[in-house]
């Protein structure tokens, strides 16, 4: 397609999710997206908008507008981070009264997408050629996704197109896991409640993959299913589109060899 674009690989990714980050340029790469990846971005400034810290946040969107200057369009694996530039950056402008930094960041707002809406509505692309995944698999759409977002029903779209997987409707789908970002930590009785009841949920379809399009909210599933002993496992939805085996939570040799 001679398409290029930039990775907004985020630091959950980065720091403890890099399989997600292996997995989406495995996809891109594989429609024929060149990719790079700016060295110099750091944190999107979205945890410390929610704890309370906008000069903070603002510190941080000015490193990362500076990160994606030359970016053409800037891809995220997460709609959450993603949703910080979309929708967040030009309000955390707007408060410090610097016109120039509203522009940069509103120009780059407009040129984020998260990896589903770049790769279904950007390059009109619902199968991405995926390897065959013969497992039952439920889907948890992620409050900034849905919310903010709208990417809707992107991901299962792509997923439907994966030979042998079997998606499962899940209940309740709509309604949040919990985490939150810092909710889950200064409100922590209130996020395991909401955990609970969307796990019972999970486990009601008795799918043995859940999958999700935010690392964030799937560590904080994923270790609530491990404290219940559950035999589900949380990958990102681009983990499946990529290769991932549902027992295994590393790329294939093949997928990590050709990963940058």
């Amino acid at each position: 397609m001679g398409t290029r674009a930039s990775l907004l690989i985020t630091c959950l990714v980065d720091t403890m999710y890099p399989g997600v980050g292996r997995a989406s340029v495995a996809v891109l790469e594989r429609v024929g997206v060149t990719l790079d990846v700016p060295m110099e971005q750091t944190c999107c400034g979205q945890m410390h908008q929610n704890g309370g810290h906008p000069d903070d946040a603002t510190r941080l969107m000015r490193r990362t507008i500076d990160a994606f200057r030359d970016a053409e369009v800037v891809v995220s694996p997460s709609p959450s981070c993603a949703a910080q530039v979309v929708e967040h950056y030009p309000h955390l402008a707007e408060r410090s009264g610097d016109a120039g930094l509203l522009r940069e960041a509103r120009a780059l707002a407009a040129r984020t997408r998260d990896l589903s809406t770049y790769l279904v509505e950007d390059l009109g692309v619902e199968d991405v050629g995926a390897p065959a995944f013969p497992h039952s698999v439920t889907y948890h759409p992620t409050c900034h996704g849905l919310r903010l977002l709208g990417i809707g029903d992107r991901p299962q779209r792509m997923l439907r197109n994966v030979p042998g997987i079997e998606l499962r409707e899940l209940p309740q789908a709509t309604s949040c896991c919990g985490f939150g970002g810092t909710f889950a930590v200064t409100n922590a009785d209130v996020s395991t409640a909401m955990m609970d009841d969307k796990l019972k949920h999970v486990r009601q379809t008795g799918a043995e993959v859940l999958a999700a399009a935010d690392s964030s909210c799937l560590m904080h599933l994923g270790g609530g299913l491990s404290r219940q002993r559950a035999p589900v496992r949380p990958l990102h939805y681009a983990e499946i589109l990529a290769g991932v085996p549902a027992s295994d939570g590393r790329l294939p040799k093949a997928l990590r060899a050709g990963a940058r």
